[in-house]
């Protein structure tokens, strides 16, 4: 269940509900159904950093850059310069002091919240937002905010993915500011997400930590990959019906630099299922992709074995070799901290991949 919340977010933000047909054939599949939200997707990574607000000599707020590497000199933990405006890819977002009851209904953003040091701040996420374990959830809902029942938490600021029902204005009626992050498309979406929540909620310096750390993560593992001959393909898969991504989408650019190619481009080259076709059992056979990855095993319980027992699967060299590589849901889904775990099993996997394969 959590993995369909998860991708239904990312799907919206792109303006397609591709995967709320793809169910399971379980209860899962009508919730995800439900989550009809509408976000504006991220800022292209050339657009520049956040902007925090300092005031003025006036008493105006005045905005200026915040910091974008770790590098840059940055207040610890904590601190930061109230009230300040975010900008977002939804509009300006004014904060006029340190939030100190935050409430997260975007499991992406309470896993940010916390990896940044805001966790004490946080007093309430939704049902879906169990990681980390220290997490306060709740039975908010993603799917169909309440904002009743948000207020109820008397909060001074509210994260949210999507906004299926114009809830940021109802906050901002009751003078409580929402901050619309929507599912990253370029990974440096997510560093950019991590920053502006640093600012808003005074750990800019852990932010800057948190990003710099990920930054070198990531560059460590990159330089782990082997150089082959020809690119090992590989196959992702969101669930049992075989809804895929293609190199175009967020999860497609961290395959990409593990250095692999996506047997599934082929099956969206103009782009008409915005990056998340749904591929055939033929087409997949016939392209026979090195490695597979299922991002289904807890959203649709699978794993090698029942792949292994779908009609002419059994052919598949990924399984004849023992590249099947079953993911947790939630890393391969979310846009948070964790990409560097999604892309440290990646890196395994293809450096398990014997040489001259490919």
């Amino acid at each position: 269940m959590a993995s369909r919340w998860n991708w239904t977010m990312v799907v919206v933000a792109l303006g397609v509900l591709v995967l709320t047909a793809a169910a399971c054939g379980d209860s899962d599949g009508e919730e995800a159904s439900s989550g009809s939200a509408s976000a504006t997707g991220s800022a292209p990574a050339t657009s520049g950093p956040p902007s925090t607000a300092a005031p003025s000599s006036d008493g105006s707020t005045a905005a200026v850059p915040a910091a974008t590497t770790a590098t840059s000199a940055a207040p610890a933990a904590g601190e930061g310069t109230f009230p300040l405006i975010i900008e977002t890819s939804s509009g300006p977002v004014t904060i006029e002091a340190r939030p100190e009851r935050i409430v997260s209904i975007s499991p992406t953003a309470t896993e940010m919240l916390f990896a940044i040091g805001a966790g004490p701040q946080v007093v309430a996420v939704d049902e879906f937002s169990y990681y980390p374990a220290e997490a306060p959830v709740t039975d908010l809902s993603g799917f169909e905010p309440n904002v009743e029942a948000i207020l109820g938490y008397e909060p001074d600021l509210v994260v949210m993915s999507g906004d299926p029902s114009d809830v940021v204005a109802s906050l901002d009626a009751a003078g409580v500011p929402g901050l619309l992050l929507p599912a990253a498309e370029v990974i440096d979406d997510t560093y950019t997400q991590i920053e502006q929540l640093g600012a808003a909620t005074g750990s800019v310096g852990g932010a800057a930590e948190l990003v710099g750390q990920m930054q070198a993560d990531i560059a460590d593992l990159t330089a782990r990959v082997p150089a082959n001959d020809e690119p090992l393909t590989y196959y992702h898969e969101l669930d049992d019906l075989l809804f895929t991504v293609t190199s175009s989408t967020f999860i497609g650019q961290v395959y990409a630099l593990a250095g692999l190619e996506n047997v599934a481009d082929a099956a969206d080259p103009q782009g008409e299922a915005f990056g998340y076709p749904q591929l055939s059992a033929e087409y997949l056979i016939t392209a026979d992709p090195d490695l597979i990855f299922l991002a289904d095993t807890k959203c649709c319980g699978q794993n090698a074995t029942t792949l292994a027992a779908r009609p002419g699967f059994d052919q598949l060299t990924a399984l004849q070799e023992g590249n099947v590589v079953e993911l947790d849901d939630d890393v391969a889904s979310r846009w948070g901290p964790r990409i560097v775990d999604f892309l440290a099993a990646i890196v395994a996997a293809v450096n398990a991949v014997p040489a001259g394969t490919g």
